[in-house]
């Protein structure tokens, strides 16, 4: 089983840093990282991922702006720092498609790789939220397909200038004077519907031979490109149903695009509660649920499902709503949430706002593990990314129980497999595009 560690300042649950055991500075407190990552090492965790947004939410225009955490340090830089506190986690963090430009994606993740020993994996995201493009310029997002298309040809770039040198290509030879073989190094000249690259990048190959592809869409485009593209991919489901039917859907895929299924690694989110009894690890969800204002969570919820419930009654069933085309993933799940034994907005709202939609456990370490070793072995999952409801405590719950419980059932590791990101997850080592067929 695979395990990621979801970071965030407080913690997933949108009133963590109100909890009496939460940092309300960590959004600016390094060190305060700097133990989560020790921590996530300590428990064996694969990789941290830190995801990203470009624009600020402050949870509406209702005078509730104030009790929602708003900002902290900016991600690739944070990992970067991280890299030289940690010796084996993988570091994960997101770049736009969008609005970033290829080549200087490519340079920062390769450096970082090499800064880290190969330990890197780049998030790929075409940014659904509309109101990110207004922090770049006044030209429209672009539509969802047309974002995915430009998407593809942008991970295509990046890779391509990721294979630039081939790894014996610096000869540092210092008594002929000669630093690199011009021969193996690889001039992109790429020309196409979005991006013209001429390349070569000007950083050396990766540890990892490239640094891992990660990916978080679940709409068709974006099962799409995770089969053709990604080596992870981070999802979201509530039930196992439709967790196995989305991983049998990408790894079908995967093989039509020619690729062994294997080669990617699905992870659902996964928030879990866990006490030494289940009435304790209720009270610790209940005890964030009474921090958690109703009209906060209300707004998060009117965020991720696209439209404005600001006007409904909190107790009340959520009417009907027309489709959400810009983030319809989410959208469709949180409606389907409103058609079982129809909740009020209050109760969906507050069940949104405790994992931001994400799966979430809540029981003994044996109760946890059962649920999660059922999601393994049965076709859902090949691990999970986990979302501690606070930190450190909720990470701390999870390292000091429900790690031992995985090992105790050789379901986890109990001891790191190799010093690359790409060792631990057991994935291929990228051939360079320009090695011969021999190497190949």
């Amino acid at each position: 089983m695979k395990l990621g560690l979801f970071i965030r300042p407080c913690g997933h649950h949108i009133a963590s840093w109100r909890h009496p055991r939460a940092q309300a500075d960590a959004g600016v407190n390094f060190q305060h990282f700097v133990e989560m990552a020790q921590l996530a090492e300590r428990g064996l965790f694969d990789m941290l991922f830190s995801a990203d947004s470009l624009t600020v939410w402050t949870g509406g225009e209702q005078g509730i702006d104030l009790v929602h955490y708003v900002a902290w340090i900016e991600p690739w830089t944070l990992l970067s720092a991280l890299a030289a506190h940690t010796k084996r986690i993988g570091l994960v963090c997101t770049a736009s498609t969008s609005f970033e430009q290829p080549f200087s994606v490519a340079r920062k993740f390769a450096s970082l790789d090499l800064i880290s020993g190969g330990r890197v994996g780049w998030n790929v995201v075409t940014s659904g939220n509309e109101t990110e493009a207004l922090n770049f310029s006044d030209t429209p997002h672009l539509p969802k397909v047309e974002r995915y298309k430009r998407g593809r040809e942008f991970v295509d770039v990046v890779r391509a200038l990721w294979d630039s040198w081939d790894g014996d290509a610096f000869l540092r030879d210092k008594a002929k004077g000669v630093f690199s073989d011009r021969s193996k190094m690889h001039v992109l000249n790429h020309h196409g519907d979005y991006f013209d690259v001429q390349g070569p990048l000007n950083v050396a190959r990766s540890p990892q031979g490239q640094p891992v592809i990660v990916q978080a869409g679940a709409s068709d485009d974006g099962r799409q490109l995770a089969a053709e593209t990604a080596e992870v991919v981070f999802t979201a489901h509530h039930v196992v149903e439709t967790a196995r039917i989305f991983y049998a859907d990408v790894k079908r895929r995967m093989v039509e695009a020619g690729r062994d299924p294997d080669s990617l690694k699905i992870l659902p989110g996964l928030s879990v509660y866990v006490a030494p009894t289940r009435e304790e690890a209720q009270a610790k969800l209940q005890e964030l649920q009474d921090l958690l204002h109703p009209e906060l969570a209300v707004s998060l919820l009117s965020r991720r499902i696209g439209h404005d419930l600001s006007a409904y009654a909190l107790d009340e069933p959520l009417p009907d709503l027309p489709e959400n085309v810009v983030i319809s993933s989410r959208s469709d799940m949180i409606i389907g949430w409103s058609k079982e034994g129809s909740p009020t907005l209050r109760e969906l709202a507050l069940r949104f706002a405790s994992s931001r939609g994400h799966f979430t456990l809540v029981g003994t370490p044996q109760e946890v593990v059962d649920e999660m070793q059922h999601w393994f072995e049965t076709g859902a999952c090949d691990g999970f990314n986990i979302l501690p409801p606070f930190y450190l405590g909720g990470l701390e719950d999870f390292v000091n129980m429900v790690t031992p419980e995985l090992q105790k059932r050789g379901l986890f590791r109990t001891a790191y497999e190799g010093t690359t990101l790409r060792d631990i997850l057991g994935l291929p080592t990228p051939v360079s595009r320009y090695a011969s067929k021999d190497e190949a």
